[in-house]
């Protein structure tokens, strides 16, 4: 999303000092919400303790992560479903009916991602609306049945 907000000033001809500034306008306003399928990747790559791990584990909770500069654990919920909820909730208390620049990424969850880009979709006013995979890392680090949200409104 920093990328093309860049690109397109880039492509407007503006110099490069305005470029950089656009950028890191879009960086501080971009936020992140992802659904983890389990949380033991997250335990995998030394980001939590092992305890934490187990814990969530064994009652089979689904954690809701934020990133807005830093990565934060935000919620836990039961179902999949309930997190896919509490991720628009979160979502519509930051975006309101402002206009959305929003991104859908997934690791290997493509039906689950679709119905979300869909829901978003049809209750929030997108100027633009994407759908992706999570990168090599990001899906190493978070597994596979992750699902997110980025997202940043113009003011």
């Amino acid at each position: 999303m920093i990328a093309l907000a860049a690109a397109r000033a880039a492509g407007e001809g503006k110099p490069l000092a305005e470029v950089i500034r656009v950028a890191e306008r879009v960086k501080s306003k971009v936020n992140a919400i992802v659904l983890l399928d389990t949380i033991k990747h997250v335990y995998r790559s030394g980001r939590i303790p092992k305890f934490a791990s187990q814990v969530g584990s064994a009652l089979n909770l689904k954690h809701l992560l934020t990133v807005s500069g830093s990565v934060h654990f935000n919620n836990m919920v039961r179902s999949r479903k309930q997190g896919i909820e509490r991720m628009l909730q979160m979502m519509r208390e930051k975006v309101n009916d402002r206009p959305a620049h929003v991104a859908v990424t997934h690791a290997f969850a493509l039906d689950e991602a679709e119905k979300l880009k869909e829901r978003i979709a049809a209750e929030f006013n997108c100027i633009e609306l994407w759908l992706s995979e999570f990168s090599p890392v990001m899906g190493y680090a978070c597994g596979t049945g992750t699902v997110g949200v980025a997202f940043y409104t113009e003011d």
